[in-house]
């Protein structure tokens, strides 16, 4: 599942095999912006995209209540076009939506 706002560049929607775009409910075009330009500033960013997420619309909602359901029939794998994930350090939207899907 590929969870992020923007498709990768260079990487044709039929090659990816991606079953499920979760582009809505990702970081809002501002607040990825704003994190862009400040990525020191993970605590404020995870405080902004939970509140996000906490009042999504009912379109959003429902593309959320479908992520829940996948979780419950297996295994879900999030995928980012982010780069440095590898760094232990590296914090992304993927880890704050990871962490509100489980809780």
């Amino acid at each position: 599942m590929l969870a992020d706002r923007l498709w990768p560049r260079g990487l044709s929607k039929e090659k990816a095999k991606i079953d499920f775009w979760a582009k809505d409910v990702t970081p809002s075009t501002d607040l990825r912006k704003w994190f862009h330009e400040h990525p020191e500033q993970f605590n404020d960013f995870r405080t902004r995209f939970l509140d996000e997420l906490n009042t999504l619309d009912a379109d959003h909602n429902a593309m959320l209540a479908e992520l829940r359901t996948r979780l419950t029939q297996g295994r879900v794998t999030l995928l980012t076009a982010a780069h440095k994930l590898e760094d232990g350090d590296a914090q992304t939207h993927l880890h704050v939506l990871r962490d509100f899907l489980a809780s």
